[in-house]
């Protein structure tokens, strides 16, 4: 760190002064003051950071691509054109205007499942190498800033590339359906320019959770216990308004049971984003989607600093 050297001279009778000739006496003091502040210095290690998690994403980018759109675009491949094509009915089986109707549906779907799965992909599955054999973590962590803000620039770094990754979904649902089948979608830009930074940031923080709780021995139990649950139960293929009739005994439990799955919120929020369809309400979808991001980001921070220090 910088550092600027301030001389002091000070001519009064001290153990550092020195007696001349003339009875008078000069005595130096050299004083070290930091030229920025810790939270200055933090910042830049921070820029720093996510810096280099970019310039790695800009010399890969071509995987990065690659990588992001096999999901969606077998989703909406195999959904939006074979399905069609085939003549196996998708949504209700009432020909091209359900099955746009569905497509309507299925398209915010696949953005949050896109946003989703990156997140996990840029923050869980990099934490657990850098935690496992790479050991790239312990380089890392000695940047001149907290710990904290280590695991901070995974997650913003993250975040971009999530909203990067649900861009590119729409090129995707716009070219690959069959003839007749279209999504009708309207944007609502307010809602869509707060929420996909919203959800990405979210789903980073989930990503830092699931880093640092699982070993990179045990990624396959993560996508099968925690992965799997959260991509079908999330409202990806069916509206949340929909699944009122599954009932026991007059309760809507299936309904009441995927509020603790933070994809349904974001599912529900890209459809009031991008269609005129019957949604969750959006004082809802917003206050809770900023509790798990909180939640998720808390414990996620509390765990890298763990295994960090141990």
């Amino acid at each position: 760190m910088a550092a600027r050297t301030d001389v002091l001279r000070d001519s009064s009778d001290s153990g550092s002064s020195t007696d001349t000739g003339t009875g008078t006496g000069t005595g130096q003091q050299i004083r070290s003051r930091p030229a920025r502040s810790a939270a200055a210095a933090s910042r830049t290690a921070l820029g720093a950071l996510i810096l280099r998690d970019l310039m790695v994403l800009k010399k890969h980018f071509g995987e990065f691509v690659a990588r992001t759109l096999v999901q969606p675009f077998l989703l909406v491949f195999v959904f939006l054109y074979v399905f069609p094509t085939i003549g196996q009915g998708i949504g209700g089986g009432g020909g091209a205007r359900s099955e746009s109707a569905f497509a309507t549906v299925l398209v915010p779907g696949v953005v949050g499942i896109a946003i989703m799965f990156q997140g996990i992909q840029a923050v869980a599955l990099q934490l657990a190498s850098e935690f496992g054999y790479t050991r790239e973590i312990e380089d890392r962590v000695q940047a001149p800033c907290p710990i904290w803000l280590v695991a901070m620039a995974k997650v913003f770094s993250g975040a971009v590339q999530g909203m990067i990754s649900a861009l590119l979904v729409f090129p995707i649902a716009a070219v690959v359906h069959a003839k007749g089948v279209h999504a009708d979608l309207s944007y609502h830009w307010w809602i869509l320019l707060t929420l996909i930074p919203l959800a990405c940031v979210a789903m980073t923080s989930l990503g830092l959770l699931l880093g640092t709780t699982f070993e990179a021995r045990n990624i396959g139990l993560m996508f099968g216990f925690v992965v799997l649950p959260l991509t079908f139960l999330g409202g990806t293929y069916y509206e949340w308004t929909r699944l009122a009739p599954v009932k026991v005994g007059g309760f809507p439990w299936l309904q009441t049971l995927v509020l603790v799955n933070p994809l349904i919120y974001i599912n529900e929020g890209m459809r009031a984003a991008l269609t005129d369809a019957p949604h969750m309400h959006l004082y809802v979808v917003y206050p809770v989607l900023i509790g798990f991001l909180v939640l998720f980001l808390g414990l996620g921070l509390r765990n890298f600093a763990r295994r960090v220090l141990s």
